[in-house]
């Protein structure tokens, strides 16, 4: 993709407010607002999976000099919920409408302490298909290569912890692929007799939400050769158990 070079500094934490006769009026629907608060959850996600050197701000446009609605990780650039839009965001914007893109061009400033960061602006749009809002992700380049490296390293309980994902090209690869995950483990399983291998892979799948995909009870039961009805059971006598817990 291709990056822009920013040579002046964004106006990161600084005071700067918007005159409200220089920028469009922005009239919001609840509708607007619901789209987002949506997003909020986005921003603490992207900050629990990048690490403390990445901010992300979500701006709400329909004021300016408040637009930061929330933030994670603001001491990257002393920003805070309530700090106005910047002037490079502003323009971010303006490059995004004259395009057919939803998301700015990466680009690198540097932040009011000289710290320098590599940025992108999304743009938020709500059914209208009029910008209402811009998540703004900066990440911290000057901040020290070991701790950025030790926010990705996982603990010796998280190694513990990490479980497989079946990345499926489609739904079918999908089922198929932790049915025999499953069937492994239920069968590396001894305290599990031969008799009752079928209802727990079943209840096991059932706990995994495979069954919560079209068709997934008929190619389970063709695995396992035995009759959907006898799934439908297993599933049912799971079910069961759940409500008595």
């Amino acid at each position: 993709m291709e990056e822009l070079a920013v040579t002046s500094t964004d106006n990161f934490g600084s005071e700067v407010m918007i005159e409200h006769d220089l920028v469009e009026t922005r009239t919001f629907t609840e509708h607007d607002y619901i789209i987002l608060r949506s997003y909020e959850a986005v921003v603490d996600g992207l900050a629990a999976l990048i690490g403390p050197f990445c901010e992300i701000v979500l701006h709400s446009l329909d004021d300016l000099n408040t637009s930061a609605i929330k933030i994670a990780n603001g001491e990257n650039t002393g920003r805070k919920v309530g700090s106005p839009i910047t002037d490079l965001a502003l323009r971010m914007l303006r490059d995004i409408e004259g395009s057919e893109r939803n998301f700015s061009r990466a680009y690198f400033t540097r932040a009011k302490g000289g710290d320098l960061m590599k940025s992108i602006t999304i743009a938020i749009r709500n059914g209208a298909d009029r910008i209402i809002g811009l998540l703004c992700i900066n990440v911290n380049l000057d901040a020290p290569f070991s701790q950025i490296l030790q926010s990705f390293m996982p603990t010796d309980e998280a190694k513990q912890a990490a479980a497989t994902v079946n990345f499926a090209s489609d739904v079918d690869e999908l089922v198929d692929q932790t049915v025999e995950r499953t069937i492994e483990e239920i069968n590396a399983d001894k305290s599990v007799s031969n008799n009752a291998k079928n209802r727990q892979i079943v209840m096991d799948l059932y706990d995994k939400g495979i069954f919560d995909i079209k068709d997934a009870i008929n190619r389970v039961a063709d695995r396992l050769n035995i009759s959907k009805h006898t799934v439908y059971l297993y599933i049912r006598q799971r079910k069961t158990e759940d409500g008595e817990k």
